[in-house]
């Protein structure tokens, strides 16, 4: 059969995701302080955003006296496209092109200039460990050699104040002798805090033994010789190991328990991240009423003069000119748009939410429903995913606290009732069992998968042992305190 070429006509429809739309999908995602700083990005980047006193909202982006002529540019600055993503956004698929956008990042947001003194406008910073060691390592009597070494070392001490770098490693990066290395160590192993420079748990308890002088030598006995056994929790062989009772052996561990195995965090330049909640949740009479916050959201609207610039111009003598202010101005429009759509969005979603858990909101949470994305999905006739973008990042100001808009779906475990019971509820009930328990004969999963199905709790060991983990909780075996 010969190869031959014919032109075919097809008909097919494809989403195509047009800069606008990916737009609204970025904006959809974020918490209101990312959001902050987008909109007010925005404003530097873009001549023809303005900030409003007043709330503007999208069809009213321009001034009443104005708002037939914005219309008319609107026309011409708009393609036929727009109207088919605007009606097929709330069903959009967004998974399919999230991908694509999850790294998104934005500019640090720039600052006004000021005429003070420029030491007053300066951040600092509390020094951390490293500069806590250099500042210690300059200030002493030590030969230069030895604080070049040391300052190496310092390099390769982790957050937590221990040397991650082998005596090898740290001779071979300048040709160092193993005698300078130990010398160098040893002067580094001096300073505050405490047991930093140690290359392990261990070492670092025995240099803080060194130090505070503690008149116990079968402490240092047990973490020199003992070790192993310490560590395995064999405290009744280690009694018999050493010669002494238990109650001997009790005060020897509490001392242990009493050092520091992380020195140097206390020189962490971790902060407190604070969250600001997206979403208040309010209760008026018997009703709650859902109300978006918008504190310290920049009002924006079309900026008048542009566009009487605008219609002044010639667009054949100055049409670079032209072409640069219309798409400025359908940039401008498209962001009122879609910030007008995200909070239309959230607001549902907040809306369904409540709807589904007013029965936590009333009674706590012993009373938190199962519930899955495509609940809400359903409810408010969107997709999943896009329910999935709304929650994400975003808090909920409630009566009964500021939570995660995450926290509130859970999947559901059987019971006896006939209603499914949220994994929250039976995580937490799993944790105040554990938490009341006799710590010298404490629960094990078993125990407390019959505890639950006593209750009416239809679950397996291991989806108790899961939850377990989940938590953070150690099994049975390591919870168990001999003293």
């Amino acid at each position: 059969m010969a190869l031959e070429q014919k032109l075919h006509l097809k008909l097919s429809q494809k989403l195509i995701m047009t800069p606008s739309l990916q737009q609204a999908i970025k904006l959809l995602q974020l918490s209101k302080l990312e959001l902050q700083e987008v909109l007010n990005q925005e404003l530097l980047e873009n001549p023809l955003l303005e900030e409003s006193a007043e709330e503007v909202k999208p069809e009213e982006a321009e001034t009443t006296d104005q708002k037939n002529e914005a219309e008319e540019e609107a026309k011409k600055v708009e393609t036929k496209e727009k109207d088919k993503e605007k009606d097929s956004f709330e069903e959009i698929d967004y998974d399919a092109y999230f991908q694509d956008y999850i790294e998104y990042g934005y500019n640090p947001r720039m600052t006004e200039e000021h005429e003070e003194f420029p030491i007053e406008n300066t951040l600092t910073r509390p020094p951390n460990l490293t500069d806590h060691l250099t500042w210690q390592l300059n200030m002493s009597d030590a030969s230069p050699r030895t604080k070049e070494i040391g300052q190496f070392i310092i390099g390769n001490i982790d957050e937590d104040g221990y040397l991650r770098a082998s005596n090898e490693e740290i001779m071979t990066s300048g040709g160092y002798s193993a005698e300078e290395v130990s010398v160098a160590l040893r002067a580094i192993q001096s300073l505050d805090p405490i047991g930093v420079g140690a290359r392990d748990l261990r070492e670092c308890l025995l240099l803080q033994l060194q130090f505070l002088e503690v008149d116990e030598p079968l402490v240092e006995t047990i973490i020199r010789d003992h070790w192993d056994m310490f560590m395995q929790r064999h405290f009744v062989q280690l009694a018999k190991s050493l010669g002494i009772d238990m109650k001997t052996l009790e005060g020897i561990v509490e001392v242990i328990k009493h050092l520091d195995p992380k020195p140097g965090r206390k020189y962490s330049n971790e902060r407190a991240i604070y969250v600001e909640p997206d979403v208040y949740v309010q209760k008026v009479s018997d009703e709650y009423v859902i109300v978006l916050n918008e504190d310290g959201m920049p009002k924006l609207r079309i900026n008048g003069s542009y566009r009487a610039m605008l219609n002044s111009m010639d667009s054949k003598q100055d049409g670079e000119t032209v072409n640069y202010i219309k798409d400025k101005i359908r940039s401008a429009v498209w962001l009122i748009k879609s910030l007008d759509q995200r909070q239309r969005t959230i607001y549902k979603v907040a809306e369904s939410i409540v709807k589904h858990q007013r029965e936590f909101l009333e009674k706590g949470i012993d009373y938190l429903r199962p519930l899955v994305l495509r609940d809400v999905a359903d409810d408010i006739q969107m997709h999943e995913s896009t329910v999935s973008r709304v929650v994400s990042n975003k808090y909920m100001h409630t009566p009964r606290g500021l939570f995660l808009m995450k926290y509130f779906f859970h999947s559901g475990i059987d019971s006896d009732t006939g209603e499914d019971i949220s994994s929250l509820t039976v995580k937490k009930k799993i944790q105040s069992y554990i938490e009341g328990e006799d710590p010298r004969k404490p629960l094990s999963d078993s125990k407390i998968m019959k505890i639950l199905n006593d209750e009416g709790i239809n679950i397996a060991r291991r989806t108790v042992a899961k939850y377990r983990d989940e938590l953070n909780i150690p099994s049975s075996t390591d919870r168990k305190q001999i003293f």
